[in-house]
């Protein structure tokens, strides 16, 4: 039983520095945000699993909840931003390099 107990401790701990390393290096806004609520959620899972269900409960509302929410709005923000500054305005042509 113990060493079911380790081994669902090891799986905990493995997915949740996945989670950490993928967030981290996404090049994607929106999907790196993703991956934070995720790594949000798995956190208060690995509270739980520490028996301290109050940190789980405000790493699972705040961390993940209202940051995550946070953070996507942000990424969504940007990429608004960056398509509508691509291709609405007409682009006159360079002067010091002309065609």
């Amino acid at each position: 039983m113990a060493v079911l107990i380790l081994v669902f401790d090891l799986i905990l701990v493995a997915t949740l520095l996945g989670l950490a390393l993928a967030a981290l290096t996404s090049r994607e806004p929106s999907r790196a945000a993703t991956l934070f609520i995720a790594f949000g959620i798995w956190l208060s899972l690995v509270w739980a699993r520490l028996q301290a269900p109050d940190l789980a409960l405000a790493e699972a509302a705040i961390g993940a909840g209202f940051g995550g929410a946070l953070m996507l709005a942000a990424a969504r923000r940007t990429a608004h931003r960056a398509t509508r500054g691509r291709g609405d305005e007409e682009t006159e042509p360079d002067e010091a390099h002309p065609p």
